[in-house]
């Protein structure tokens, strides 16, 4: 039976793979450039200015997609501005039924007015707080560190995150343009998380080969990889069936290591040329931990809602499907095992029996 996206978006989800600054409300934008005096925006349209970040942002290039971010971080440097915007979020996640959220980003960014980077990560943990508050809606702050800046920036960055580790952040990202800067350059950053005992994710496998992947695994301790679209060049593949997998592939699979997939994003970034040739579909039917994301939701125009109704066409994937990969990411967030159990039990597995019951009265 059809899932319509009603029913997709009233079911609990879980998304760990969100960046703040690609998913501002167009009407936040242009609110906080009038306030800031910010006057590079190409339109003071809301419906405008969200075509044209999706127009730039669907390119088929991953340098090309970042060039939306300058406007963007150029409106997020200050304490209220970045407050704001996080409140935003969750109370968008609310109307997307999102139950988990997992957000981050990077403050390195938000200091060009002076603004230190504590400061820009305790201005985003208020906002979230007051909209967990006010929406209900979970979430964990993940730091990220920018593959294209001096490692001892990076160290910087992973000590910021390490300090915040009992306010609200879960874990530590590098993220960036991956052709040219090989994650192992920030291994002195990963080995201080590692010590620390601390989370760590890395965006690898997106706009690079699979040695991304192995050196952010390998190298850097990742614990889950954003995208991995290239994982699939270790697998040897004939008419979709897997005839033999690497020895990274089979890593990853046998280490249960999550996979951070977005379906959209990787068609805009150029990861993929189409959503029938992304590998998604032959990590799901192997058994990967898959887990489905939005990555940046202004510039691809979507809400997870999106990304599960794309999975379930394309893909063929039922309810009790939707729901294996919910419960994946959920088992995978950089969360307290208590605090994933009671998700699973007694939000995630009520919520998807409620809409089965709906389905059954179609």
């Amino acid at each position: 039976m059809k899932l319509t996206k009603s029913l997709l978006r009233s079911i609990p989800k879980v998304l760990l793979h969100d960046h703040l600054d690609g998913g501002v409300r167009p009407e936040t934008i242009i609110g906080l450039a009038k306030e800031q005096k910010y006057t590079k925006l190409p339109t003071n349209d809301p419906g405008q200015l969200a075509e044209w970040f999706q127009r730039g942002a669907q390119r088929g290039s991953l340098p090309l997609f970042l060039e939306g971010f300058e406007h963007t971080c150029g409106v997020m440097q200050t304490e209220d501005a970045l407050e704001r915007i996080a409140y935003e979020t969750l109370e968008d996640m609310k109307k997307d039924g999102v139950v988990y959220l997992e957000s981050r980003f990077a403050p390195v960014f938000h200091t060009q007015k002076g603004l230190h980077m504590e400061s820009a990560v305790r201005a985003v943990l208020r906002g979230f707080e007051r909209g967990k508050k006010d929406f209900g809606v979970g979430y964990g702050l993940l730091i990220c560190a920018m593959r294209n800046m001096n490692p001892k920036v990076s160290q910087e960055v992973a000590e910021l995150a390490v300090d915040f580790r009992n306010q609200g952040v879960v874990g530590f990202d590098l993220a960036g343009e991956e052709g040219g800067y090989p994650p192992k350059k920030h291994v002195d950053a990963f080995h201080y998380i590692q010590r620390e005992n601390f989370n760590i994710t890395v965006h690898a496998g997106e706009a690079f080969g699979k040695e991304s992947i192995w050196q952010a695994i390998q190298w850097c301790g990742a614990h889950r990889i954003g995208h991995a679209t290239r994982l699939i060049e270790d697998m040897r593949v004939k008419d979709g069936q897997v005839l033999s997998m690497g020895t990274l592939a089979q890593y990853v699979l046998d280490k249960r290591i999550p996979l951070e997939i977005c379906l959209t994003s990787n068609i805009h970034t150029g990861a993929v040329k189409s959503i029938g040739e992304h590998p998604f579909g032959i990590y799901y039917r192997y058994k990967f931990r898959v887990t489905l994301n939005t990555d940046d939701r202004l510039m691809s125009g979507i809400t997870l809602t999106d990304e599960y109704q794309k999975a379930a066409e394309h893909f063929g994937l039922t309810l009790d499907e939707l729901e294996k990969i919910t419960i994946n990411a959920m088992k995978s967030a950089f969360l307290p095992y208590k605090q994933r159990i009671a998700y699973i039990y007694d939000v995630l597995k009520p919520g998807y029996a409620e809409a089965r019951k709906k389905l059954a009265k179609k």
